[in-house]
């Protein structure tokens, strides 16, 4: 196993259950204490999390895995969603992407259609996270608008009022919005209420709101709500979805494809 893999899974460990000793890690990666030891000095060092006399915790109370570290959970099904989600867009449309990792693959799945090799433009693609435009931006055929804002370090996301300006003089075809969570009651919400602020505008820009989420994601409920269900054209999930979360969906006008 890669240190980076390595690291990718003691994260998450750590989010999951808030605290590790070293030799329980040791025998979940199946690698040397003396190994693990390293890794979690290492990421101590970047303020990852919080070394304790033989193991580690969460660092902070409130703690996020950054984009960059989590681990590639349901990843099979996100690449599904996300070619699912990129065959919804037209040439020629203008495309908003929000941050995160399930949108992160929509833009991949975009940059490979061969249908979108030219164009003036082949799409306009706008979008709050740093990287899904510089994933983008070596595509010459495509338009990349990033908005302004600050940059928030857990998903490389652009958040903060500087985002309006450009917001306010643009309207999209399609928002393709990732999330934390989705409710048929609550709606589309974030973990973070500026986060959730810039993809609430890039909906009230788009012609039609199109969500990624794998199935784990449905019925629950986040802290910062983007919008209603109602604003939903389309969801796009895995086939894991039950059958009466797909009914409850499609009751509130949202239409559902399960890949």
């Amino acid at each position: 196993m890669s240190r980076d893999a390595r690291w990718k899974a003691l994260l998450e460990l750590l989010v999951e259950r808030g605290r590790l000793d070293v030799e329980e890690a040791a025998a979940e990666l199946e690698v040397s204490a003396a190994t693990i030891r390293r890794d979690f000095d290492q990421l101590a060092e970047q303020q990852m999390l919080v070394r304790t006399r033989g193991g580690a915790v969460v660092h902070g109370v409130s703690y996020e895995l950054p984009l960059r570290y989590k681990t590639a959970r349901h990843a099979s099904e996100k690449q599904r969603i996300a070619k699912a989600v990129a065959d919804l867009v037209a040439p020629g449309e203008a495309v908003g992407l929000t941050g995160g990792t399930t949108t992160t693959e929509v833009a991949r799945a975009l940059a490979v259609r061969s249908d979108l090799g030219s164009g003036s433009p082949a799409l306009t693609v706008v979008t709050n996270a740093l990287n899904i435009a510089n994933e983008l931006a070596v595509r010459p055929q495509f338009k990349i608008v990033v908005t302004g804002g600050v940059a928030r370090a857990q998903s490389y996301e652009l958040i903060g009022p500087l985002a309006d300006g450009v917001l306010s003089q643009i309207t999209l075809d399609v928002a393709v919005l990732g999330v934390v969570a989705l409710d048929v009651t609550h709606g589309a919400a974030a973990a973070d209420e500026a986060e959730a602020a810039i993809n609430r505008l890039l909906c009230e820009r788009a012609e039609r709101v199109v969500v990624a989420a794998d199935s784990s994601k449905l019925g629950q409920r986040a802290f910062a709500r983007i919008c209603p269900a109602g604003s939903v054209d389309t969801l796009v999930t895995d086939t894991a979805v039950s059958a009466e979360t797909v009914r409850r969906f499609e009751e509130a006008g949202v239409r559902v494809i399960a890949v």
